[in-house]
């Protein structure tokens, strides 16, 4: 008798779960908002009212939910959504509430006169779907609007196209199919599947709109390009350094030719120049300069927001060439679980694992880990050096997040990290050979723990006022060897910002004031010469927004801050934004930055070498005695959205001038043997102008232009030079393809002009390197599949020429020499790479 109760429980405890999967309905819906912060309000209102699941994308505006039937209807849903203050497809929120949504949540808002309605062309493919599951194009079908008696007859491809005003009623017949009627609210494009049955209905419609994976927001005043999952996944992208492999905006090229680090530069300019924030709080600055890209793993990353030119005087004064901002995966709608990893043909080994889960209607939190190794030792040109190090790295965070009904926001984030790295010779071995002649050998130990903790406040009576503080915490050390070279850098990192946001009068002028707080401790080691600094910033901000014109919106922002060493730091920026039509945007944007070098850490790959470093007239005992940096950025943008042959595309332009007032000249030009750091005197100036084009050439087939031109010059002590291993001009092809089964090609070409190579002229015979490097192209590819909702895998090569610089390391046979050089870097220093992986979630 125990014996059937045991088998019946077991047989509830295993039907229950299959039957609430049954009733689990999983739907896209259109919901208007504008920004993260609508996101998270969007999400949060589905969620609160028995949502299973909802993640909304600004880019789209289309809302993805999951919920139980039986408990809940998507009806149900959307009015809730609407009582939070956003419109949707079947409510629409009400004026107060809309009004009293925070500044940046205000979205545009679609008139409810007949009168102001435009004409849309709605484009799409009848397809239909045999009894095996395939798809085939169904000609002269009739495609009707119910609004406007138009109507559009398929082609052989099954494709049409109809003009008519949105929202409407479109019916679809054909022969041998009963006519049906489906409701079309957005001028995406449609796929329509009839399936064949013995009844001969019309079983299934598909409304499908694929969101581009970059893209420049038409509400956003900066110029700001937006980077989503799909774009990161179109590559390996192991880490931050390898997640702009497809973007034009962005230059990626190896620091030297041993420690395999990969170093960026936006507007020719290193990516020291570009501040780097994690969600808005500062990430990668001081000693992280050089490693700290490789350490935010790509399956960690959300999105990437790219700003060029000086971004908001909010996040501080150190942006000269852009700003990169990082979103990291949130507690409350991050898969529950994903597992990444990834193998390549160099021996590298990699694993990622997240998970999150929310415990309550207001806690959330998640886990990302993330461990690679390699061990392989690869000399692929014969000169005796490993192509890339051998080594390890384990990277982990623990996110918390709350959020509840009243206007509170906490999010808590507790991070740790070890990396290890070992280069050099192939017989070098480190327990050995270590700071000694015997063999050439490069060691680098970091470590890096930081604590992170944002609190926001929305007034419940005036959403429009928020408060918000975020603060951070942080300790990084690095001790390194390169040879007989040692250097140990240690950094302390404390910071605190205070926002506030409101209006003046009305919503259509913002402001954002507030209160912010830096200290940075540098005590750095090299040779046995001690380089000690403490800053402290205290600063105050004041931004201004207008939005009272259709066409026209500004951002005017200026903050002071008071340096402990430098005294006040005056930085003014201004962005303009006029909308020649709802396709057509002109952006403009001017503005200062200022920054203190750090001259071993921003420029490690000369440690890779025996050039000595000097520091020239040094002002004072402070740091390194230098000056800090100071520029002036301007810019412009333009881009315009178009329809050609029924497919989307956009065209942009972009145009930016940096010019220096003071900088930190590291000059490789004087000697071979020695890097000299000194104050410019004289002129320092980088502009340029890129053409950027895309453009959907078939359906699912995308394809991405760009010609980038590039005048960076620096006078240095010798002369005016252009800056050393930048290419004036770069063309870029990426094409993307995806296929109704789930199937993904992406392959980038790109081509990079000439790079002045530093002179080397004064050394010996046979231990010079040409005044100029050829120019040459680059190619990778890859393609994955994606079998369901849970698995997903992917294989792909870089450099799938094998192009290489063979000459990369001056008198490498004798690395202890004067001459010894493997810092002149102007192409790939690995040859053809093919890697593979797997990703498996549970959403």
């Amino acid at each position: 008798m125990n014996q059937k109760y045991l088998i019946f429980f077991l047989f509830l405890l295993f039907i229950k779960p299959a039957l609430a999967q049954k009733n689990i309905k999983t739907t896209t819906l259109k919901v208007l908002g504008a920004c993260e912060m609508c996101k998270e309000r969007i999400e949060a209102a589905a969620l609160d009212h028995k949502a299973r699941t909802a993640t909304w994308d600004a880019i789209s505006q289309l809302l993805t939910i999951s919920y139980d039937s039986t408990k809940v209807t998507d009806e149900k849903l959307l009015k809730a959504i609407a009582e939070a203050g956003h419109d949707n497809e079947r409510f629409k929120a009400a004026d107060a509430v809309y009004q009293a949504l925070p500044a940046c949540c205000h979205y545009h808002r679609a008139a409810d006169t007949a009168a102001t309605k435009e004409k849309q062309v709605i484009t799409g493919v009848v397809l239909e779907e045999t009894s095996r599951g395939k798809l085939n194009p169904i000609s002269d079908a009739t495609v009707k609007s119910l609004h406007s008696n138009q109507y559009f007859v398929t082609d052989s491809t099954g494709v049409f196209r109809l003009e008519t005003d949105l929202p409407t009623h479109i019916a679809i017949s054909y022969v041998g199919f009963r006519s049906d009627t489906i409701s079309v609210k957005t001028p995406d494009m449609l796929t329509i599947i009839l399936k064949n049955s013995s009844t001969g209905d019309l079983k299934e419609v598909i409304v499908s709109s694929r969101n581009p994976s970059t893209f420049v927001s038409t509400m956003s005043i900066l110029n700001t390009l937006n980077m989503g999952a799909k774009e990161l996944t179109k590559a390996a992208c192991c880490n931050l350094s390898e997640s702009f492999e497809t973007s034009p905006s962005v230059d990626v090229s190896y620091s030297d030719a041993v420690t395999g680090v990969k170093q960026i530069q936006l507007l020719g300019l290193s990516g020291n120049y570009t501040q780097l924030l994690t969600e808005n709080a500062p990430e990668i600055r001081g000693l992280t300069a050089h490693y700290g890209l490789t350490y935010i793993p790509g399956p960690w990353i959300e999105g990437i927001q790219l700003t060029k030119g000086t971004g908001s005087v909010v996040n501080g004064y150190e942006s000269i060439a852009g700003q990169i901002n990082v979103e990291e995966k949130k507690p409350d709608n991050a898969e529950q679980l994903l597992v990444n990893t990834y193998v390549n043909t160099m021996g590298r080994l990699e694993a990622n694992i997240n998970t999150a889960q929310k415990l309550n209607d207001k806690w959330s939190t998640a886990l990302l880990t993330h461990g690679n190794y390699s061990n392989k030792k690869i000399d692929h040109n014969m000169d005796g050096f490993k192509d890339l190090p051998t080594g390890s790295q384990w990277n982990i965070i623990n996110r918390w997040k709350y959020m509840d009904n009243n206007g509170w926001i906490v999010q808590l984030a507790l991070k740790a990290l070890n990396d290890r790295r070992y280069a050099g010779q192939m017989d070098f071995d480190r327990n050995r050979d270590r700071l000694t002649t015997s063999h050439y050998g490069v060691g680098i130990d970091a470590q890096q723990y930081g604590f992170t903790g944002k609190l926001g406040y929305v007034f419940p009576q005036h959403k429009y006022k928020s408060l918000g503080l975020i603060l951070s915490a942080g300790q990084y050390s690095n001790n390194a060897y390169y040879g007989l070279t040692s250097y140990d850098g240690k950094q302390k990192t404390l910071y605190g910002n205070f926002i506030y946001q409101s209006i003046i009068g009305t919503t259509d002028h913002k402001f954002r004031t507030g209160l912010s707080f830096s200290n940075e401790n540098y005590n750095e080691t090299f040779n046995q010469r001690i380089f000690k600094r403490n800053e402290m910033v205290p600063g105050a901000f004041f931004e201004y927004t207008y939005t009272a014109s259709d066409k026209f919106t500004a951002i005017a922002g200026l903050r002071l801050d008071h340096h402990n060493q430098f005294g006040f730091i005056t930085t003014p920026r201004l962005h303009l934004k006029y909308d020649f039509d709802s396709k057509t945007n002109l952006r403009l944007s001017g503005g200062s930055g200022f920054r203190i070098s750090n001259i071993f850490a921003e420029n490690v790959g000369v440690f890779v070498s025996a050039r000595q470093y000097e520091i020239l007239d040094p002002g004072s005992s402070y740091g390194y005695g230098l000056d800090p940096e100071k520029a002036w950025n301007y810019g412009l943008n333009f881009i315009h959205h178009f329809n050609l042959g029924n497919r989307k595309g956009s065209i942009a332009l972009d145009a930016y001038q940096t010019r220096f007032r003071n900088q930190t000249v590291a000059d490789v030009d004087a000697s071979p043997q020695a890097i000299q750091f000194y104050n410019l005197n004289g002129k320092s100036v980088s502009s340029s102008v890129q053409a950027e084009l895309n453009y959907e050439l078939l359906r699912k087939l995308e394809l991405r232009m760009a010609y980038r031109w590039l005048e960076v010059q620096t006078q240095y002590r010798q002369g005016l030079l252009d800056k050393p291993f930048t290419a004036k001009h770069r063309a870029f092809v990426n094409l993307a393809y995806e296929t109704h089964n789930k199937w993904k090609f992406d392959y980038t070409t790109q081509w990079l002009s000439r790079k002045r190579i530093p002179n080397t002229a004064t050394n010996p015979a046979g231990k010079q390197m040409d005044t100029w490097s050829p120019s040459f192209f680059q190619v990778a590819a890859q393609v994955s599949k994606q079998f369901s909702k849970q698995w997903e895998v992917y294989l792909g090569g870089e450099n799938l020429t094998n192009y290489v610089q063979e000459y990369r390391i001056i008198d490498a046979q004798t690395p202890f020499s004067p001459y010894f050089d493997g810092s002149l870097i102007w192409g790939p220093v690995t040859g053809r790479m093919v890697y593979a992986g797997m990703r498996f979630r549970i959403p």
